[in-house]
């Protein structure tokens, strides 16, 4: 059954309204991709704070156009569905990537980072990075380091100290 223009008018703007919020999209051909799985990656992406969004190329390229992002989803191969990460800029990858490496149905070929099109070795490289909660980590680790060490250094001046100290009332006694 045909899509409608009112349809088709609401759906270019349900994608530019979702593409405005995003902070990375990445594109993937979800061709053979059983139904059962393509549920199971939705609720993946939906824990991570994106979103799965299945649309025909046609009118994921008007919505692109209307916000101004420079992309064409018809060089594309396949089926094209677009995951949009709301929260951080890797989570859409990742998850697509962890996907991908168990389901071969799932390819991924390009995304948008900060409105600019990307290919999928960029992508690829995007979701190996470590999560926010991680660099954090590390971070935090990096700057407690030093103090750590210091306060190590200190106890071992002290300890040393101590013993020196000891041994000459041993020597006395």
């Amino acid at each position: 059954m045909p899509i409608t223009k009112q349809k088709k008018r609401e759906i270019i703007k349900e994608l530019a309204d979702k593409l405005d919020r995003q902070k990375a999209a990445v594109f993937a051909d979800f061709s053979g991709l059983k139904v059962k799985d393509l549920t199971d990656l939705k609720n993946k992406l939906r824990q991570k704070g994106a979103e799965f969004k299945v649309a025909k190329k046609t009118l994921m390229n008007l919505a692109l156009k209307q916000k101004g992002i420079d992309a064409d989803t018809k060089t594309m191969a396949g089926e094209i569905a677009v995951a949009m990460g709301y929260d951080d800029e890797v989570s859409a990858a990742k998850e697509l990537y962890q996907f991908s490496k168990t389901n071969q149905n799932i390819k991924i070929l390009g995304g948008l980072l900060e409105n600019k099109l990307i290919d999928a070795a960029q992508v690829l490289s995007l979701a190996q990075l470590p999560s926010k909660l991680e660099l954090l980590a590390r971070l935090t680790g990096s700057l407690a380091a030093p103090s750590r060490n210091f306060a190590g250094v200190l106890q071992g001046n002290l300890r040393g100290l101590v013993q020196a100290l000891s041994q000459i009332q041993k020597s006395k006694a």
